[in-house]
């Protein structure tokens, strides 16, 4: 992995030789070769690569960072891999968020492919990532980019590669779009001379088929009248969320939505946030305590581009509770399986997905309702490609993974937290007009199928240094698995980079028939389910935990979480994660 600085010298003196790179950058490389090699090393050690989110990095100089000369070699990578699988015209739908540099690289990204006689397809401002997925297929373009790093730090952005079925590429496809992309060595290959004709304006009437496309997946319109006054807080975190879930839940009539006024402008630099990941309590923090002040039922937030949302409703205490992905995803599944039952509406054909590190307290769910469940690698464009094989034969009705990414329909094939606000607003009108709450609806799911405490672990290891530290732990893991976790034995261990299932009580061995991805599964005695997984987007190796019990409505179900995340730290401990 690591290489000589004899290599990473060669690397950027091939910038330094080019006729496109501008001056300041080149002094930059400079003044590193001369007296930072470790700055040097972080930058040219190797290329940015498409992982589950794509092309990802910290903005700055070099290859391994976001810069128009990397953006503009994968564009140009896409385009010579697009033409060698599409003749005729090629159409290209390109979205962005606020970002810094955002506007700038969809600008880059746009003259690459409309100097290489590519026709491609600007929407006039930021708009939220599942608007692009809607708008590859509603253009019937061939392919489509959002520039974005999701719920990143400011210092990031990233170049997601979307296909014509409105989802993230996947083998075959991401990978020759890589080979195509490593055979432009230098920043000389790419054509940034763009042709002004071939650059084309998105009008309103993608957005507007969208948002017909949401309203026509409410189900109890007539209950979101009657309990149009549910008190909602919105923040879109200073990202492209605001350019639509305020509009959208006004048109369907929500009558009390109040957003955040100091995160609703567009800010690349997320003033108000550390970070702006509705994953984390931190970043909502400022739409809980507007919540609080003004007694609000529910919160939502969602990330930069739009694709995750936070939620945090009221529990039996009339305390914020806010949900991780695994318990927002129950509600919505539940919700949507509960109203097509109440319509008549399952008949064998429809289905549900997830992937792997998402609970199976919605596998139990989708059994109940005699609902097929799909589980599917990290990563909703796994979900995408389930629903791209099932068009025609069954009927995708909803699913997410625990990273605050959720979707139902079939019309966006990516995460979509605009649809998602919609669908959790509804849910919280349909309580209220049934004199219930999102909480004992969350209490009703737990009492039916167990209580699942699900807890996510992010170690983050920045650089060269820290990509090495993950491998090792990892390895580690193979070679010496835990026996023995917060008290429990453990029974089966599923390695889904050797597509193996490991007995431990049989010795048994058999395949896991999933495709390959270093994924690492520890099952407990009691149906347990510990995971370890590097990110695919991020410097970080994820835990994720998952433990069950049994529940009832005489429990309390703060006392049992607590004693469950009193496991989970226990586990955390064993494994040396703390």
């Amino acid at each position: 992995m690591t290489q000589s600085i004899e290599s990473i010298q060669q690397k950027a003196s091939t910038w330094l030789n080019s006729s496109v790179v501008d001056n300041q950058t080149k002094a930059t490389i400079r003044q590193w070769m001369e007296t930072d090699t470790k700055e040097l090393t972080e930058a040219f050690y190797s290329d940015l690569e498409f992982g589950t989110g794509g092309l990802r990095g910290v903005m700055g100089v070099g290859t391994m960072r976001m810069n128009r000369y990397t953006v503009g070699m994968a564009t140009q990578g896409l385009a010579n891999y697009l033409k060698t699988q599409f003749s005729g015209d090629i159409h290209v739908a390109i979205a962005h968020d606020s970002r810094n540099n955002s506007p700038f690289f969809t600008q880059t990204a746009a003259q690459v492919l409309s100097a290489n006689g590519i026709h491609v397809h600007l929407f006039s401002e930021l708009r939220p990532t599942p608007l692009l997925s809607y708008a590859v297929r509603h253009l019937k373009a061939h392919a489509g980019i959002v520039i974005t790093a999701s719920h990143n730090p400011k210092e990031y952005n990233g170049y997601k590669v979307y296909w014509n079925d409105g989802a993230q590429v996947l083998p075959p496809n991401d990978k020759g779009i890589i080979a195509e992309v490593r055979k432009i060595s230098s920043p000389d290959q790419v054509n940034f001379t763009g042709a002004a004709e071939r650059i084309h304006a998105i009008g309103p009437e993608v957005e507007e088929a969208y948002q017909r496309d949401v309203s026509g997946l409410i189900s109890a319109p007539e209950a979101i009248q009657r309990a149009n006054d549910v008190s909602i807080v919105y923040t879109a975190l200073h990202g492209a969320g605001i350019t639509m879930v305020p509009k959208m839940l006004q048109n369907l009539g929500f009558a009390n939505v109040t957003l955040v006024e100091e995160q609703a402008i567009p800010d690349g630099n997320f003033s108000t946030v550390q970070s702006p990941n509705p994953e984390e309590r931190e970043a909502l923090s400022m739409a809980l305590s507007l919540a609080d002040r003004i007694q609000a039922d529910l919160v939502l937030g969602t990330d930069p581009d739009a694709d995750r949302v936070g939620l945090a409703i009221r529990d039996d205490r009339g305390q914020l509770m806010l949900l991780n992905g695994n318990q927002a995803a129950c509600l919505l599944v539940y919700y949507q399986l509960k109203q097509w039952r109440s319509a008549n509406r399952l008949n064998g054909g429809q289905y549900i997905a997830k992937t792997i590190v998402t609970t199976d307290l919605l596998s139990r769910m989708a059994a109940d309702f005699n609902v097929e469940c799909y589980e599917t690698l990290t990563g909703f464009k796994y979900i995408a490609e389930v629903i791209r094989e099932k068009e025609g034969k069954a009927v995708f009705i909803a699913g997410g993974e625990e990273s605050y990414g959720y979707s139902a329909g079939e019309f966006v094939r990516d995460k979509d937290a605009v649809l998602s606000s919609v669908l959790f607003c509804e849910i919280a009108a349909w309580c209220k007009d049934n004199g219930t709450t999102m909480f004992e609806m969350l209490l009703e799911i737990y009492a039916k199928y167990g209580l699942f405490h699900e807890y996510l672990l992010s170690l983050t290891m920045k650089g060269l240094d820290g990509l090495e530290r993950i491998q090792q732990m990892m390895a580690e893991l193979r070679t010496t698995p835990p026996l023995h976790l917060g008290g429990a034995p453990v029974v089966e261990i599923r390695d889904v980079q050797n597509d193996t299932v490991t007995d431990l009580t049989s010795g048994k061995i058999k395949k896991l028939h999933l495709p390959s991805s270093n994924v690492l599964q520890f099952i407990l005695e009691d149906g347990s389910k510990i995971s370890a997984r590097p990110s695919g987007t991020e410097p970080k190796i994820k835990f994720y935990f998952s433990l069950r019990t049994s529940f009832d409505h005489q429990d309390n179900y703060h006392t049992i979480a607590a004693h469950m995340q009193t496991r989970i730290d226990a586990i955390c401990e064993a494994l040396k994660l703390k």
